[in-house]
């Protein structure tokens, strides 16, 4: 044989080896409900948080119940709202948001099927919070620069934006059928319409059961923090974890079928909406190839999560659902992450995020404490 042609052929059978496409497969897919969307809202962290609800609601009962994401929206503009006055504007107001806001407007409000409350008073139109924004905005700094006391019906009219916008909720608030209760013993007339909160009592779902854990080098590990970002003006508090004790919890808690609230960054130039992959490269020079071939990652350490975080480089972006594992054929295990941007987006509206970008990019997670480790539960006291 020429040898020539021997050495080209060792050459391209060596360059295989190290750049082969994606190919993966399962390792946990968690029930969960299907993928939708936000459309022109940045309600990612409602969505997200409702899914997680609505697999926890499958987890508990095996029975899929689909949840107004829009009235957790609702309930939570108006907290914002109260919290935005009252701290004469020196407090965050926008679209955003944390899974605690979820968790804390189920536990003050309940929780409601989707049927029940779409949140837009045109059904076939999509959903687009800019104006609404605006107009609300507006009407809180009114309120602050007047003082409640010169403008005392700043919050009727921040409510009747509301309901001109997202419909109005049944005022008596006995809305949900029920046919929609899962659990009928937990409704003490099942023939009655039922209000929110006893709709939330059918779910099964205990709303103190959820943790929300971090990683972060400034604050101490095992202690409970209030996490300095933008969208927590709820000032909700966060368990601290070494780097590598928080991965093995997402990793346990799948492993257990629990799913997991995700806020993370979605900025990098490696987190992919068209290929739904997101990765980090160990060199830069890999950025654009890496997102269609297997590349090494970098080694994430806590010191450089943390510079990061630091210097703006990560942000709470986004927030998602993690709902499984998938590895690819180099034995590269990624989590499978459920999106809220419709699914014409990413991998069906699926995203596979690498374990170095969860390392490095996830702000924090949600789950249940009895997700948690052994050692990690019994550490914090939960």
């Amino acid at each position: 044989m020429n040898k020539s042609i021997l050495c080209l052929g060792f050459t391209l059978l060596s360059f295989a080896g190290f750049s082969q496409t994606y190919e993966f497969h399962t390792i946990k897919d968690i029930e969960a409900l299907p993928v939708i969307s936000q459309d022109q809202t940045g309600t990612c962290w409602s969505f997200s948080t409702t899914s997680f609800l609505e697999a926890e609601i499958i987890r508990l009962t095996g029975k899929k119940v689909d949840l107004s994401e829009m009235y957790n929206v609702r309930n939570t503009y108006l907290d914002k709202a109260e919290n935005y006055v009252m701290r004469q504007g020196k407090a965050q107001f926008g679209e955003g948001g944390l899974s605690h806001d979820v968790i804390n407007s189920a536990r003050k409000y309940g929780v409601v099927p989707e049927k029940n409350f779409i949140g837009k008073t045109d059904p076939d139109s999509k959903f687009d919070h800019d104006k609404m924004v605006s107009e609300l905005e507006a009407v809180i700094k009114k309120a602050v620069a007047q003082t409640p006391k010169n403008y005392p019906n700043w919050k009727a009219d921040y409510a009747a934006i509301l309901d001109n916008y997202m419909g109005k909720f049944n005022e008596d608030g006995k809305i949900v059928s029920p046919q929609f209760t899962i659990d009928n013993s937990k409704s003490n007339a099942a023939e009655k319409p039922l209000t929110p909160t006893q709709f939330l009592a059918t779910t099964k779902l205990n709303l103190d059961d959820y943790v929300t854990i971090t990683s972060f080098t400034n604050e101490p590990y095992y202690s409970k923090f209030i996490l300095s970002i933008p969208d927590n003006f709820a000032n909700g508090s966060l368990y601290n974890l070494p780097l590598d004790e928080f991965i093995q919890n997402i990793d346990n808690a799948l492993d257990k079928g629990f799913t997991l609230a995700l806020d993370t960054d979605v900025s990098e130039k490696t987190f992919s909406k068209d290929k739904g992959i997101a990765v980090i490269p160990e060199n830069a020079d890999d950025s654009k190839s890496i997102l269609t071939e297997i590349k090494p990652e970098k080694i994430i350490t806590p010191e450089y999560r943390q510079a990061e975080f630091e210097n703006y480089d990560t942000q709470d972006d986004h927030l998602m659902h993690i709902v499984g594992k998938v590895a690819d054929q180099k034995g590269n295990q990624y989590y499978k992450v459920k999106n809220s941007w419709g699914t014409k987006a990413g991998r069906d509206g699926y995203f596979y995020m690498s374990v170095p970008y969860v390392k490095l990019k996830a702000i924090s997670v949600m789950l249940s404490k009895d997700g948690l480790t052994k050692k990690t539960k019994s550490a914090l006291r939960v």
